[in-house]
């Protein structure tokens, strides 16, 4: 069994920054990837931003050049440093990883983007 605890979220005001940061343990010998989704209200979940154990990184293109997706191997943590924060940025961020080929979710951290 895998665990993430997530933190980081809360509220800031357009043009301002966040770091949400996802700490993983538990069963983990081997993680492939960690990464985020997030979801707004009355939107499907989408994902932001990802890492893979080798650090390739992968963004949406709504997020590019914004958010900088990182990872602390010896943590077990992965941070995802947001600038630049629009009101169209505002969602529930969901941190996920892939262990051992099985995927397993956060709980989840609000960020809300409005002045």
């Amino acid at each position: 069994q895998v665990q993430l605890v997530e933190s980081g979220g809360g509220l800031v005001q357009p043009g301002g920054s966040l770091r949400l940061s996802c700490a993983a343990s538990g069963s983990i010998f081997s993680i492939n990837a960690m990464g985020w989704s997030r979801q707004a209200p009355g939107k499907e979940r989408e994902l932001v931003a990802a890492i893979t154990s080798g650090g390739s990184t992968h963004y949406a293109d709504s997020v590019k050049g914004r958010f900088t997706i990182s990872r602390d191997g010896a943590k077990n943590t992965a941070y995802l440093q947001m600038n630049s924060l629009k009101p169209e940025d505002t969602a529930v961020y969901f941190c996920y990883t892939v262990v051992a080929g099985s995927g397993y979710w956060g709980q989840g951290t609000h960020v809300t983007v409005s002045s």
